[in-house]
């Protein structure tokens, strides 16, 4: 059986990519997600804003292969601005909780000059294993 990849309906294409890849063993691993809408538009351009859009993002990702925020294993967040990172951890964490709740994985920051998409903020990839 060979891979599925995961686009959730109604999303835009991915041009170049896929969002995610489910192996048939049930491990979905999901590109890196920044914060804009499946039409691909930024509605934020605050971190806070742009953050919680990836992370809704993420989970429609994982919906859309059967899973939820409780099968995530794994989060690798890419950030440009460190400062503000640290200035907002409560912002974050109420962030967080609302579209993940209180499930937490194997995470890793990691501070970045720039990425792809100039608007973007952050980017977040995510592994999840999803029971078949």
């Amino acid at each position: 059986m060979a891979h599925e990849i995961i686009h959730p309906e109604g999303w835009a294409p991915a041009k170049g990519y896929a969002n995610g890849v489910m192996t048939p063993e049930g491990h979905l691993f999901i590109g890196g997600q920044i914060g804009w809408t499946a039409e691909q538009v930024f509605e934020s351009h605050d971190f806070i804003g742009q953050m919680e859009q990836a992370l809704r993002n993420i989970l429609a990702i994982i919906e859309a292969a059967g899973g939820g925020p409780e099968h995530i294993t794994r989060l690798t967040w890419f950030v440009i601005d460190k400062a503000e990172y640290l200035a907002r951890q409560r912002e974050v964490g109420q962030a967080y909780r609302r579209v993940l709740g209180r499930n937490f994985p194997a995470m890793t920051m990691v501070i970045v000059a720039g990425l792809v998409e100039d608007e973007a903020l952050v980017e977040i990839e995510a592994t999840a294993a999803i029971p078949r």
